[in-house]
């Protein structure tokens, strides 16, 4: 039996479906631009802090050393609780977790017994 369309059907030479090298990087090229902005474009960029998450910026240094010290002891309470539940290499993590948490913990009430001494 004969075949009508050729192994493998012929080709227009000239595809548009094959864009030229250059043109296609120069594409990808005004992509990446659009969608990653550089570095220098990021630093001119005017910064504009969300309030959502915002600090009262007449809080004293020794309120914000208590919350610190609170949040931290907060968190270490929490990372021990996890700690029970967990064996083997994930409980020696989180406990090395713990015990960074306890040194900035400790800064903390360092801080904090400095802003107090007269």
């Amino acid at each position: 039996m004969f075949k009508v369309t050729p192994n493998p059907p012929d080709a227009d030479p000239i595809s548009p479906y094959e864009p030229d090298s250059k043109k296609l990087n120069e594409a990808a090229e005004r992509a990446l631009d659009f969608h990653f902005p550089s570095n220098a474009d990021i630093k001119a960029t005017e910064r504009k802090p969300s309030k959502m998450f915002a600090v009262d910026p007449e809080a004293t240094a020794e309120t914000l050393a208590v919350f610190l010290v609170e949040t931290l002891a907060s968190v270490d309470v929490m990372v021990h609780q996890l700690v029970d539940h967990l064996e083997g290499e994930s409980r020696y993590a989180l406990l090395g977790i713990s015990n960074s948490i306890m040194v900035a913990e400790i800064t903390a009430n360092r801080v904090l017994d400095k802003i107090n001494t007269p």
